[in-house]
């Protein structure tokens, strides 16, 4: 038989040109894995845009669903406030009876300011040195990722939790929580779940050991108006409503120092005092430019932003604002925004203890020397979560959020994660996970 060459050759060209065209047009499997990744798994949920006032609920929903259903979860949406959807995510353990695991992480976020920003706040956009930068990489949508991909190793290694483990997303935790959590933790739905303990957002620390709170502080919104005769700009009246003020904000600024000074001398957190700071002053008659200069107003208002720790005796704190900071007697009057609860169901303050007699802070601390880390002195978080709302049922809650050696950059410019961090912060949670769902000493 006849052998041809040029046939060969343009058999082989061909069958060469399909081969590069197919390894160009379809990924490799490496490129594949890519795609796939922890990081890139954190990366999708960060560009999600959930920052007041419009967060996308239904895109971040609907994104974490997906997850939880390729992790085998079960999952149920609830909605206690129309477009203000809640995902609660169920890992069942072996003996659903047992008090269980609840993880909880908000959805939303706070506004960003991007011309502030090195990078677009929701392109998660990575550095060549692995930061990870948008808003919510630290605030809190790191701890959401974080515990689902701690139950997808889990789950590989065909580990079975006691304890049934469920994940809580939750709306407008920034806003106040109000109707998220707050709604949540009082509905038939949260009592189903028989949670026995649980953990809910902290901080980063700058240092090499962990952070983790026992507590929060609570705010309150402070206002004091003062009333005064009106009048010529040239007269001296007695009690004016400026005069008032400043003589109220004066004693405001006293307390304010005597508070701060305990800090500055080392003796106290700033988590441990009370804070007051001004946050608005508004009086005057206003003109086309301005303000008319010779006219004394007849009422005059400042707002305070107030912190209170957990031991701090609200009654008594009320009695000094109507004694000595907004007295009737100088045509004062005050309201107070008391922003959710300040003690338990029980009457105890808002603390969840961390020492021998919670035996589920024993087993937390264990969990932590198991990853080979280790915990900071426990802390007052000097801002507030939505851990107040479980604590006030009494169930024992701790604030944390595996991030050491990272700046603190929730709520500020180039809010950012680096992903060896992230990543660790997973083996972290497995080695949580895993030791809180095997626990069985406790019954509550």
């Amino acid at each position: 038989m006849a052998f041809s060459t040029t046939s060969h050759f343009n058999s082989f060209n061909l069958s060469l040109t399909l081969f590069l065209s197919i390894l160009l047009t379809s990924p490799t499997q490496t490129q594949q894995q890519e795609l796939d990744t922890p990081i890139t798994r954190f990366q999708n949920y960060l560009r999600i845009n959930t920052a007041h006032p419009t967060p996308d609920y239904t895109s971040a929903v609907s994104y974490l669903k997906a997850q939880a259903q390729a992790l085998g979860l079960h999952h149920q949406t609830l909605e206690f406030v129309p477009g203000k959807p809640l995902l609660l995510l169920s890992w069942l353990g072996s003996d659903p009876s047992l008090p269980s695991i609840l993880l909880n992480s908000h959805l939303d976020s706070v506004p960003a300011e991007s011309d502030k920003w090195l990078h677009p706040p929701f392109s998660a956009h990575r550095t060549a040195d692995g930061k990870i930068f948008a808003r919510g990489a630290q605030d809190d949508k790191c701890i959401a990722m974080q515990y689902l991909e701690a139950i997808r190793n889990l789950k590989g290694r065909e580990f079975i939790p006691t304890r049934s483990v469920h994940v809580s997303l939750v709306p407008d935790e920034e806003i106040g929580g109000f109707n998220g959590h707050a709604r949540f933790v009082e509905s038939k739905e949260f009592d189903e779940l028989n949670v026995g303990f649980a953990l809910d957002e902290g901080q980063a620390s700058p240092g090499d050991e962990f952070r983790v709170f026992y507590a929060d502080r609570f705010p309150w919104g402070l206002k004091i108006k003062a009333m005064g005769q009106p009048g010529h700009g040239a007269r001296m009246y007695d009690n004016s409503a400026m005069e008032n003020l400043m003589k109220s904000v004066e004693i405001v600024s006293k307390f304010r120092e005597s508070e701060f000074d305990v800090v500055k001398a080392g003796k106290a957190a700033n988590s441990e005092v009370v804070s007051v700071n001004p946050v608005y002053f508004k009086a005057g008659v206003t003109s086309e430019n301005g303000f008319v200069m010779n006219v004394q107003p007849s009422e005059a208002e400042a707002g305070f932003d107030l912190r209170l720790t957990p031991t701090t005796d609200p009654d008594e704190l009320k009695r000094r604002i109507a004694a000595e900071w907004a007295p009737a007697a100088r045509n004062m009057s005050y309201e107070i925004l008391e922003k959710g609860p300040i003690r338990d169901l029980f009457g105890r303050p808002l603390m969840t203890a961390t020492n021998d007699s919670n035996p589920w802070w024993l087993v937390f601390k264990q969990a932590i020397t198991s990853a080979g880390e280790k915990l900071s002195k426990p802390e007052i978080l000097a801002s507030t979560t939505d851990a107040r709302f479980i604590r006030r049922k009494g169930i024992p809650v701790l604030g944390f959020s595996p991030m050491k050696n990272t700046p603190i950059l929730l709520h500020d410019h180039n809010e950012h994660l680096q992903e060896t961090v992230y990543l660790k912060g997973i083996e972290v949670y497995e080695s949580l996970i895993s030791s809180l769902s095997s626990f069985t000493e406790a019954s509550h």
